[in-house]
């Protein structure tokens, strides 16, 4: 059993744009998909703007970018093709963002205990902590299919909690997005927003009770977010 100030509690990580910069890599999947349909290739830029809601919508809003809508049929076809584009070289250019393994080193050492709420498949998610060698550091990963709600339900946060083996009452959210947000309100948690995340709105206007600009700020901003929970 842990002890420290914060033995008990629950850091739940969101993870593209959180705890990985996966954009690199997200953007060559999707432009090997669009390439299947003669599509013009999406910018890094534009991509790090629509990550967050899964492959298929990341398709979705990038054909639509020109005009194209997909049949339900076709997007679930394209959906598979970029999964497989994707896992057969997830993390080619993917890098944990500076600071993320000394930040949870710190917390660690303070007794909490981590968990992944993304709404990536929980497959390709821990594929990709593996291959990053992170995986071994989370209680729990649960991503959008292990979950009957994904983000921003808080149902996908609470089962995430769950999972790793923690309470609600004892966590709190990390995250890049309004559904990171939306998932932690909606199950009274904290939340922590990255600023440097992937988010098509300002991470500023996101409403966290945290803005966070750099890894080596985190643990003293769980501590002071937890020490305020009842």
């Amino acid at each position: 059993m842990s002890s420290g100030e914060l033995a008990g509690a629950t850091i739940v990580f969101d993870l593209d744009g959180t705890l990985v910069d996966t954009a690199p890599d997200l953007v060559r999947a999707l432009n090997e998909t669009m390439d299947l349909e003669g599509l013009p290739r999406v910018k890094i830029e534009t991509v790090r703007q629509m990550v967050g809601q899964g492959a298929k919508v990341l398709i979705e809003r990038s054909s639509k970018l020109h005009g194209i809508t997909f049949s339900p049929a076709r997007i679930d076809e394209l959906t598979e093709e970029f999964v497989r584009f994707y896992a057969a070289d997830i993390a080619r250019h993917s890098k944990p963002f500076p600071g993320v393994v000394e930040a949870m080193d710190a917390l660690a050492g303070l007794g909490a205990k981590f968990a992944v709420c993304t709404n990536k498949r929980t497959g390709l998610s821990e594929q990709l902590l593996k291959t990053l060698k992170l995986a071994d550091r989370f209680s729990a990963i649960v991503g959008a299919d292990a979950v009957a709600e994904r983000k921003p339900h808080p149902e996908h946060y609470r089962e995430t909690v769950r999972r790793a083996g923690g309470t609600v009452r004892r966590s709190l959210m990390v995250g890049d997005s309004v559904a990171d947000v939306a998932a932690a309100r909606g199950a009274a948690a904290p939340v922590i927003v990255v600023s440097f995340g992937y988010s098509d709105v300002g991470a500023e206007l996101l409403g966290a009770d945290v803005l966070l600009h750099r890894f080596s700020d985190l643990a003293p901003a769980c501590r002071r977010l937890l020490a305020a929970r009842p």
